[in-house]
C-alpha cells in the first residue's frame, strides 16, 4: 500500500470517527429532552401527569417578568447567543389573526400546553343517519373525543395553548365562543399551525391573541374530521418541537419558542439587548422630533 493511499484511508477513517461522536453528542443532546411518561384517558388521550422543572408560582412569574417587555427579535437573538440560531422560530407562515397597532395587545409571553389532533377515524360519511337528531347524537359522541376539557383542567393563568392538527386544515377547533371559555381559565394567547373560525368575531373582540397559518380560515367543526390524541406532549408545530411548559414568545414578527431549561438565561440576554435597542430608539425619536411612545420608555 502506497504511503498517499495509506494517508487517505486514515484520513477517511478519522472523518467516519468523527462522524460518529458527533451523532452521539446529538443524540444525547436530544435525549436530555426526550418525552415524558403520561396517562390514558378512557377516549384513548395521553394527558401528561407530572413535570420534571420547577413550574411554582414563583418560577413562572421570574420568567414572565424578564420576558413581559421583550420583542420576538430580541427573544431570537438571545437564542442566538448561546447556539440556538433558528431552532425556536415558527414558520414565518403563522402570523397574527388580528394586530393593535396602539397597545399591543396583540403579544404575549407565556407557557406553552401543548394539544396534538390527529384525523378521526370515524367520518360522517361512514355513517348514514334515518334525521337530523341521529346526526346530532353522532356530533354529541364525537366530541367527547375532541374535547376542550381533555386539557382544560391543565391551565393554570399565563399558560399559552399550543396546538398540531395533524394536517387537519379544515377544521375549526378554534371559535369565537370556546376560546373566549380559554381566556376565562387564564390562556394568554393560543398557536396553531391550523386555522380559526368565527374569525370576524374574535377580531372583533380581540380576545384571546390567535396565531395561524396566515390568511387560514376554518370552517367545519371537529366532529367527524379530528379527534384529540395527546396533552402536553413534544409536538410539532409550524416546524418546531414544543416541550409543555416551554416559553411562548408572540408579536408581529411571528412566534418563537424558547425551551424551559434556556429560559432563564436567554431571557436575561434578550433584556440587555432590548434595552440597548431602547435606548438607541429613543435618542433618534428625540433627534427626529418624534413624541416618545411606550416603546421608548425608560425601564
Amino acid at each position: 500500500m502506497s504511503h498517499n493511499l495509506s494517508s487517505g484511508l486514515t484520513t477517511a477513517h478519522s472523518r467516519i470517527m468523527i462522524a460518529v461522536m458527533l451523532l452521539f453528542l446529538a443524540t444525547t443532546a436530544n435525549s436530555q429532552r426526550a418525552a415524558p411518561a403520561g396517562l390514558n384517558t378512557p377516549q384513548g388521550v395521553r394527558i401528561l401527569q407530572n413535570k420534571s422543572f420547577d413550574d411554582s408560582e414563583k418560577a413562572r412569574r421570574e420568567i414572565l417578568n424578564l420576558y413581559k417587555d421583550l420583542r420576538l427579535t430580541d427573544v431570537c437573538d438571545g437564542m442566538d447567543l448561546i447556539g440556538l440560531q433558528d431552532v425556536g422560530l415558527l414558520d414565518s407562515e403563522i402570523r397574527p389573526l388580528w394586530r393593535d397597532d396602539e397597545n399591543f395587545t396583540h403579544r404575549f409571553v407565556g407557557f406553552a400546553v401543548t394539544v396534538r389532533y390527529v384525523p378521526s377515524d370515524m367520518r360522517v360519511g361512514q355513517n348514514s343517519f334515518s334525521d337530523v337528531d341521529g346526526f346530532k347524537q353522532f356530533k354529541r359522541e364525537q366530541y367527547a373525543r375532541a374535547s376542550d376539557n381533555q386539557w382544560k383542567e391543565t391551565v393554570k393563568p399565563g399558560d399559552v395553548l399550543v396546538m398540531d392538527v395533524g394536517g387537519v386544515f379544515e377544521c375549526g377547533n378554534i371559535g369565537s365562543n370556546n376560546s373566549l371559555s380559554w381566556v376565562e381559565i387564564g390562556i394568554v394567547g393560543v398557536v396553531t399551525n391550523g386555522g380559526a373560525r368565527d374569525t370576524d368575531e374574535i377580531v372583533k373582540v380581540k380576545k384571546p391573541p390567535v396565531y395561524l397559518r396566515k390568511g387560514h380560515s376554518t370552517r367545519g367543526v371537529r366532529p367527524g374530521r379530528l379527534l384529540t390524541e395527546s396533552v402536553n406532549f413534544p409536538i410539532n408545530c409550524a416546524g418546531v418541537l414544543v416541550y409543555p411548559g416551554d416559553v411562548v414568545v408572540a408579536d408581529g414578527d411571528g412566534v418563537i419558542v424558547v425551551p424551559r431549561e434556556h429560559a432563564l438565561t436567554v431571557g436575561k440576554l434578550a433584556q440587555e439587548i432590548n434595552i440597548g435597542d431602547e435606548q438607541s430608539r429613543r435618542e433618534r425619536y428625540q433627534k427626529l422630533g418624534i413624541p416618545l411612545d411606550e416603546t421608548v420608555k425608560n425601564k
